[in-house]
């Protein structure tokens, strides 16, 4: 990704001293936490502290969470011939082969949803440093061919986890060598990915990023938000997690109008009743203090942000109210069916797009974001063929989706989307589908990320010796 420095030239020193200090307590914190797994949360970290502390601009990070584990092999893949022919083997087990067809080979639509012959060859990617190989995408990810090849706003970075230390397969296979904890545990791979530990760990390098440049923020209790329920990815130190719905802010009790059964009356009483304690009790304190800002959160969002059916997000419905289930920029090609179908996360995206926005223009007083938003069912024991196409094309159709909205409110610099899955899977096949990986090929998103390149060193895969 590009360097940028977003310290304002000529600001008082006590500026940046406040930056250098702050910087070094939440790295001296995360490194506690994270163990050997630090650098890559600190440099994110540093990227963001002290530019944050005098920024006069918008930046936000999107965590595109992929619960499973997904099958990274079928998703960028090596196509020279060494590469393909190793593929090939491992892959294209008679039966269900869930082994994808090569670049260039026509869908075969007489064949089944979702399998290799319907789906038709890989394609071909260019990156600019390609390490003597060829490479390709599956089928369904055309949208991000285009972004990678022609658009240069997505970039690969390969074979991604967690690591203590260098290991080979000998290594790997010795107890005494340094390994990461309950790998291919899907809880705790989870935790590692969003941590840096195992289950059970309360606070993530999102949040972590989140301490650090909330100060920026005049509401900083937008600083990081979910549109997945809970993450622990997004629990800082200081910060709490701020959790939307697709459709935008939680109301406590109130509708869009501020009326409950019609009367702003009504309604106010509720809110002085859900924000009041009766007690002393600590518990009924908190409850009522969380009830006070969800409901005073709620009313500044109601009033920064854009509706959804705005053009820059969605379909203005003809008539009546919007619903966004039948709205067009909304829905993806299903390829099990080939019918056009809502997608929850392209309506996450939706959320963060118009999040984003009132954040560009000011309205909802932030300068720094953290966001989380998640697509399930990456656990490919069986059925790989159908599913992972339809998750395929889902992801696809989001990240499109995202990237034309942050366009049409002209923060596609502004915004970086990276995606995180809870592992790899296996390069052999089950018979109908893959088990528990390790590493994994990711995508980074965004205008300011220096696009059509591999990142990282891609893996050379052999096949099996018999």
């Amino acid at each position: 990704m590009k360097n940028r420095n977003d310290t304002m030239p000529g600001a008082p020193a006590i500026h940046h001293d406040a930056s250098r200090r702050l910087f070094m307590r939440q790295a001296s914190a995360l490194s506690l936490v994270a163990g050997a797994g630090a650098p890559l949360a600190l440099n994110l970290l540093a990227a963001g502290s002290a530019a944050a502390q005098t920024a006069s601009d918008y930046r936000a990070i999107v965590c595109l969470f992929m619960f499973g584990g997904n099958d990274s092999f079928n998703t960028v893949l090596a196509t020279d011939s060494a590469s393909w022919s190793a593929y090939a083997a491992m892959r294209g087990q008679s039966g269900s082969s869930i082994g994808l067809l090569p670049a260039g080979t026509l869908p075969n639509l007489s064949a089944s949803a979702g399998s290799p012959a319907r789906l038709g060859g890989v394609l071909p990617i260019n990156p600019t440093n390609p390490q003597g190989r060829t490479y390709a995408l599956h089928p369904l990810l055309g949208s991000l061919q285009s972004m990678f090849d022609t658009e240069r706003r997505l970039a690969v970075v390969a074979n991604v986890g967690p690591l203590v230390t260098p290991t080979t397969k000998l290594q790997y296979n010795q107890a005494s060598h340094p390994r990461p904890p309950r790998l291919f545990s899907h809880n705790d791979q989870q935790s590692i990915w969003q941590t840096m530990m195992p289950e059970g760990a309360t606070q993530g390098w999102g949040g972590r990023i989140a301490d650090a440049v909330a100060a920026s923020n005049t509401q900083a209790v937008f600083t990081a938000i979910s549109v997945s329920g809970s993450a622990v990815w997004l629990s800082g130190q200081t910060v709490r997690q701020y959790q939307v719905s697709g459709a935008g802010a939680l109301r406590l009790g109130a509708d869009v109008n501020n009326a409950v059964y019609g009367s702003t009356t009504v309604a106010s009483a509720l809110a002085n009743i859900v924000r009041s304690t009766r007690g002393s009790h600590v518990l009924e304190a908190d409850v009522a203090a969380v009830s006070d800002r969800s409901i005073a959160a709620e009313s500044i969002l109601r009033s920064a942000l854009r509706p959804a059916s705005d053009p820059a997000f969605g379909t203005p419905p003809a008539s009546g109210s919007y619903n966004p289930t039948a709205d067009p920029k909304l829905q993806f090609l299903n390829p099990l069916n080939g019918n056009y179908e809502f997608s929850p996360l392209a309506q996450q995206l939706q959320a963060v797009a118009r999040l984003v926005q009132a954040g560009v223009s000011g309205a909802s007083g932030v300068k720094r974001q953290v966001f989380f938003v998640s697509l399930g069912g990456f656990d490919t024991h069986s059925s790989q063929n159908q599913g992972h196409a339809s998750l395929m094309a889902r992801v696809a159709h989001a990240m499109r989706y995202f990237d034309t909205a942050l366009g049409a409110i002209g923060a596609r610099n502004n915004v970086t989307t990276f995606t995180a899955s809870d592992f790899g899977r296996t390069f052999t096949s089950n018979g109908d589908g893959t088990d528990h990986g390790w590493g994994a090929h990711q995508f980074v998103m965004g205008g300011a990320v220096r696009g059509g390149d591999l990142y990282g060193s891609f893996p050379t895969l052999v096949a099996k010796s018999s």
